[in-house]
């Protein structure tokens, strides 16, 4: 049970509180790269900030204020130039470092310009996304993950802008149990009641859950009934990376997915799905694959009820009907939520060691340890022995417009 103020400690984001100042430490993903293809301006809402992320005709990237400091109107509607955002209202042009570079109205003697600057962050791609740094100077490495930058892969991302906060998405990932019941006895039940039978592996008992820290976070490992400690559910498991990621798949089959949860603001979560598929080096991957597509991912039907019949609809229901903002204040956490609490204590520590002008954990500044990040994962994770395209039906993956393709890719090089 925390108190009011513990609970707003770590679940306000805004510019100046505790937990936004820890999260503006790390690169945050505002956009998939697809959504600039066809527009060269998207209005990104991050940590209870108001911006505009654009593209400009030399094929810079920028994000900068969304509001005009001219007379506030929004650059959403802005024009791209070869080095910057143009404001629609008044020619007032904008490069990617947030500087005024000309105001078409003004004397040509005048220096006015130079003195106009809004705020600005540093933008990436990688993998087919657009990472934000929004914290201080000098800003560390954008971290090279192993499933953002696997080769010769086929990449999609499914999204969903959901009405709560992120940490009550987070903490689920932190919480091995649910998956026994949620995913388990509640997804046979749901299915039951559609005259499906289904018995899945998520239904077996947990018979141990452990969590440790390693570089960039948190591992956490299960012990099913009848597994033994040399399976890799227990000896490996697989990480939550710090703050806001959590990894699964099996990367020796070469399925690598993450789930990254962005907040939007204190009560809106953008979540992203992200997957790479690598068959292997010598497989070849065809035109079409090559392109990332993003998609959305459905958790209501027509009539406005919960869609409850995959994996990640039971889990959207469970964060949303907690409210806008759990009430941790009623909680009543028993011995299973042991790794709820062990994130709850890694994100204080994390925020003192920003308070005393510490790197948070998971900071990368040296290249050398950033070529290719090798996450933790388990090569034969349980819940996935029923086979990928067993799988792909029971998860989010079952909107994505080329997961058959996926399936029969996979199948063709023996993968099942």
């Amino acid at each position: 049970m925390m108190s009011q103020e513990q609970n707003k400690l770590l679940t306000s984001v805004g510019p100046g509180t505790p937990m936004g100042n820890l999260l503006r430490r790390y690169w945050i993903p505002v956009a998939a790269t697809s959504e600039l293809e066809k527009k060269a301006t998207k209005k990104v809402r991050i940590l209870c900030e108001d911006l505009v992320l654009y593209r400009d005709l030399s094929g810079n990237l920028g994000l900068i204020n969304e509001k005009c400091p001219h007379r506030k109107v929004s650059l959403v509607y802005g024009m791209p130039e070869k080095d910057g955002l143009r404001c629609q209202y008044h020619g007032w042009c904008f490069n990617q470092h947030g500087q005024c570079t000309e105001q078409p109205n003004e004397p040509e003697t005048s220096t006015f310009k130079n003195r106009i600057k809004t705020k600005a962050y540093p933008v990436q791609e990688m993998g087919g996304l657009i990472f934000a740094y929004m914290g201080p100077d000098p800003a560390p490495l954008l971290p090279r993950f192993d499933g953002f930058v696997v080769g010769n892969a086929v990449r999609m991302i499914g999204n969903a802008v959901l009405p709560c906060n992120w940490l009550q998405i987070m903490e689920n990932s932190l919480d091995p149990i649910h998956t026994e019941w949620l995913h388990g006895h509640y997804h046979a039940y749901v299915t039951g009641l559609k005259g499906e039978t289904q018995e899945v592996a998520f239904q077996r008992k947990h018979n141990k859950i452990a969590f440790d820290s390693f570089e960039y976070g948190i591992v956490k490992r299960r012990l099913l009934e009848g597994q033994s400690e040399d399976s890799d559910d227990w000896r490996i498991g697989h990480p939550v990376v710090f703050p806001f990621m959590l990894a699964v798949g099996s990367g020796g089959l070469g399925s690598y997915q993450f789930q990254i949860r962005v907040p939007i603001d204190d009560e809106t979560t953008w979540h992203v799905w992200y997957m790479a598929y690598a068959p292997g080096p010598e497989v070849a991957i065809p035109d079409h694959l090559k392109e990332i597509p993003l998609y959305n991912v459905p958790y209501r039907d027509e009539t406005g009820e919960f869609i409850t019949d995959y994996i990640d609809g039971q889990d959207i229901m469970c964060w949303l009907t907690q409210g806008s903002i759990a009430d941790r204040m009623d909680e009543r956490l028993g011995t299973t939520d042991k790794g709820i609490i062990y994130y709850r204590q890694m994100l204080k520590k994390e925020i003192e060691k920003v308070e005393r002008g510490e790197d948070p954990i998971g900071t990368i500044r040296n290249e050398k340890d950033n070529q290719f990040i090798v996450l933790p994962l388990e090569r034969k994770k349980h819940h996935f022995s029923d086979g990928f395209e067993s799988v792909f039906k029971r998860f989010q993956t079952r909107f994505s417009p080329i997961i058959d393709d996926v399936v029969d890719l996979f199948g063709k090089v023996g993968v099942k």
